[in-house]
């Protein structure tokens, strides 16, 4: 709440991204860091699934209305660009003085107005009662004894005496000198706000700018380039070569006879020829940026000009892939398949090409099982898929058994138990368009709150927490959408989704 809307917040130790959720919340513009890729997914995640409210901006003819509703005066009439640097309308508490008070000329029209109506109303009182009571005379209650037309008049003249008040106390406050509560802005409840455009992106950490005796600064990475001659593409196209591509299923490494540049529309930029059952086959190799993420948009795109050039098949190699693209295998006959590259090739310049290091490895999907209130599973497979048929009236779960997971130390690919997960989020109405999360769970080898009781510095409830320490889902009712989505996050931060077909 010290800044102002529109300014940046840092917060280099992320977390679970609160600080990102309440500056998105608040209107300010944010960047948040973590070293864990963990505490970015679910920074993600979180800000994906937000809703947040609307706020008038102060910068809009909804806004300025409500500003002059609040103050008593006219709107302005100047241009409104929904420049939220202007802050929003907010609430305000006024610093009423016998000052403000007295210069108030708006007093004076509202006393004169109301007494066209009050004073009918008391000479009609007086006349009922045979009396000669000036305003102040009036008493507050009516006495038993009265007439019903004193009764009458007297009521009528209260109600307007008690309107003729709140109206100039509400031109005291609207003309008096006030404090702004900046945590109050007013909302438009006809509108609901998500989360704006932001990126996830990785750094290399041993890059640095440096500036010249000018100030200006150095770019080292156009100058690497230029003495080595070789850009970020043409450097994971050679360590491709040399290094191949490791698979997930235990069907060992896909090794490249050749690799040539290919000269398409940008997307595929290398073909890559291999054995499979003795037979050469082409691929298409894309290769994803160096800071940033693949969209699914990206993967159809590139397997689209692969399928145009008649190759067999997609080889997509990036450091992040969004969580769409992770349902998305294959284009026609182009089957795509999903390289996720090390972090270390970030320093592919000080690597040695010895083809040791799996720097290229294909994830395969989470192993997953829907279960009914039996523990029966529900999973059929029909037309080379997973149907989930559940009986009327059936609530079901998911149970998580494992991922797939590379392990350098032993070079081999093994279908790891849920201990290899790190959380796991099920969206059970999931809409094929974002992912909501539902139901979330959080694995783990050893006491994975064994840390959170020692910050709490307390004992936390056993049986509560073992709703959330789980690879199987509580019960949920059939979704109305037709599917389920299942998306899963290990120890490295790789994240993949499966969508599950309900009838």
């Amino acid at each position: 709440m010290t800044t102002d809307p529109g300014d940046l917040v840092l917060d280099p130790t992320c977390g679970s991204g609160t600080t990102a959720y309440v500056a998105e919340q608040w209107g300010r513009r944010w960047i948040t860091i973590d070293t864990s890729r963990v505490a970015l997914a679910l920074a993600r995640a979180r800000l994906m699934g937000a809703r947040y409210p609307f706020y008038l901006l102060a910068d809009s003819r909804e806004g300025r209305q409500k500003e002059a509703e609040i103050t008593r005066g006219a709107p302005s009439s100047q241009a409104v660009y929904g420049n939220i640097a202007h802050g929003f309308v907010y609430e305000r508490v006024p610093h009423i003085t016998l000052k403000s008070i007295a210069n108030n000329a708006e007093i004076d029209v509202i006393w004169d107005k109301f007494q066209q109506t009050l004073e009918p109303l008391r000479e009609r009182l007086n006349k009922a009662l045979g009396k000669q009571w000036q305003e102040w005379e009036i008493p507050r209650e009516a006495e038993a004894k009265w007439s019903d037309a004193a009764k009458k008049a007297h009521a009528d003249w209260r109600r307007q005496r008690t309107a003729r008040q709140s109206v100039i106390d509400a031109s005291i406050a609207a003309k008096a000198e006030f404090e702004y509560l900046y945590d109050k802005p007013y909302e438009d409840r006809k509108k609901v706000r998500v989360a704006g455009p932001f990126t996830v992106e990785s750094l290399s950490p041993h890059r640095m700018l440096g500036v010249d005796e000018d100030g200006e600064l150095i770019d080292g990475v156009a100058e690497a380039q230029a003495e080595y001659g070789r850009d970020f593409t043409t450097i994971i196209l050679e360590t491709l070569k040399t290094a191949g591509v490791q698979q997930a299923h235990k069907d060992g490494r896909i090794v490249f006879t050749a690799l040539e540049p290919w000269p398409g529309d940008g997307y595929v930029c290398a073909v890559g020829v291999y054995l499979e059952s003795g037979k050469p086959k082409r691929a298409g190799i894309f290769v994803g940026p160096e800071f940033g993420t693949v969209s699914r948009q990206d993967l159809v795109a590139a397997a689209r000009e692969a399928g145009d050039a008649d190759l067999d098949a997609l080889i997509a190699c990036a450091f992040n892939y969004d969580a769409l693209s992770t349902q998305f295998g294959k284009l026609g006959r182009i089957p795509v398949l999903k390289a996720r590259m090390n972090a270390d090739l970030h320093m592919a310049e000080d690597l040695k090409n010895t083809g040791k290091g799996n720097l290229f490895v294909i994830f395969g999907e989470p192993d997953v099982d829907v279960l009914d209130s039996r523990g029966k599973s529900l999973i059929k497979r029909e037309g080379g898929k997973d149907v989930i048929i559940v009986p009327a009236g059936e609530h079901i779960r998911v149970k998580i058994k494992g991922v797939d997971v590379f392990h350098p130390n032993t070079g081999e690919v093994r279908s790891d138990g849920a201990e290899g997960i790190a959380c796991w989020f099920l969206d059970t109405d999931y809409n094929e368009e974002s992912f909501f999360v539902r139901h979330a769970y959080f694995l783990g080898a050893n006491d994975p709150y064994k840390a959170l009781k020692t910050t709490l510095k307390a004992e936390i409830d056993e049986a509560a927490w073992a709703t959330l320490n789980s690879d199987t889902s509580r019960p949920f009712p059939k979704p109305g959408t037709g599917r389920i989505a299942v998306k899963v996050i290990n120890h490295l931060g790789d994240e993949v989704m499966k969508v599950f077909r309900v009838r």
